[in-house]
């Protein structure tokens, strides 16, 4: 029996990435077979399609992307309480169960070196995958990989001495910043969230941000984040621009707050302000996605908030249109997470 896959076949590149005909796998020993029913993107997909990631990359050919969710449709042998028909996501690095991550842990990530999401069916180990809760679409609960455990990870690392839930800052409307926003706001969190767009900052404001700043016309927004919080500074930043960015980031957080730095966007090399860290005890703590062991723990508290749902582009894809859709992320003319129905 037969499959359809997009693979990235004899070369890095959009030309070499192909919607292909392959033999459906079965699954192994401690596995399960998952009908994929949805998939997501993230920016780490479209720069794996240039092998962006280098030798972390992997080998040709390649089936791209790390978010997704299917059905199981098999189960593999010594596989026992997992009902037929039910749900799961295979959780992003799959080797990393619990614990540090350890220096080779991105060995195991979908997308790259393994073969990721973008495939009709894909064995899975059941220890490498969790359920997914009742009351998510297969479009939502295919959006709870990469972005939303990362935000997770990073409200994680709240000061122990933020009160009412805190105050957290966003950057911008990717998908980290964007279910840092909702998850803090579900935690009881007051929320100030930056962006460009005013139009992206009212749909920031929709989505719950208790403030917002346009940082084209606030450039020196981390002042600004000063006097909205009387002159004390926010508990946690999530930090997603890099060089560009975290000078005002760092400026924004409160003595004895933390910085959960998460993403470059605005570049690699940046110069920090040594004393403003030492003297007033800020944190910087860099958040790299979550275990397995954090997945089962964020879908165990979303299982339990049922009026909780992630931030959807309006425009869904077809499985066929999935090389438009990554060629579309960068554009940066979407709002939530673009997904793709398998």
């Amino acid at each position: 029996m037969t499959m359809k896959q997009w693979q990235i076949t004899d070369e890095w590149s959009f030309d070499g990435l192909k919607l292909v005909e392959v033999e459906r796998p079965d699954p192994g020993p401690g596995e399960v077979l998952l009908k994929m029913k949805a998939v997501s993107l993230n920016y780490r997909d479209y720069l794996m399609i240039g092998r962006g990631y280098g030798r972390m990359s992997g080998e040709l050919p390649l089936v791209p992307l790390s978010d997704g969710v299917g059905e199981v449709v098999a189960l593999g042998e010594g596989v026992t309480g997992v009902p037929l028909g039910s749900r799961r996501l295979p959780c992003f690095i799959q080797t990393w169960l619990g614990g540090d991550l350890g220096p080779s842990g991105f060995d195991g990530a979908l997308g790259g070196p393994l073969d990721g999401t973008a495939r009709e069916y894909m064995s899975v180990p059941v220890a490498s995958s969790v359920p997914v809760p009742a009351h998510f679409s297969d479009i939502e609960a295919a959006t709870l990989c990469c972005a939303a455990i990362t935000a997770w990870n990073a409200l994680a690392e709240m000061p122990v001495t933020a009160k009412d839930g805190g105050t957290v800052v966003t950057l911008g409307t990717g998908g980290v910043s964007l279910f840092a926003l909702q998850l803090a706001k579900a935690r009881g969190a007051r929320v100030i969230s930056t962006s460009s767009s005013d139009e992206k900052l009212r749909r920031l404001k929709d989505l719950g941000a208790d403030e917002t700043i346009n940082y084209r016309e606030v450039p020196e927004w981390g002042k600004a984040v000063l006097g909205l919080t009387d002159g004390l500074g926010a508990d946690l930043v999530v930090e997603v621009g890099g060089a560009d960015t975290i000078a005002q980031s760092m400026r924004a957080t409160r003595a004895d707050g933390t910085m959960s730095l998460i993403g470059n966007v605005g570049g690699s090399i940046a110069e920090i302000n040594l004393p403003l860290v030492f003297m007033f005890r800020k944190r910087m703590i860099g958040i790299s996605t979550g275990s397995v062991a954090d997945f089962a723990d964020m879908m165990a508290d979303l299982d339990g908030r049922e009026d909780f749902h992630p931030a959807l582009d309006d425009h869904v894809y077809e499985f066929d249109g999935l090389s438009d859709a990554l060629q579309a992320l960068p554009k940066g003319q979407h709002f939530g997470k673009i997904a793709v129905r398998v």
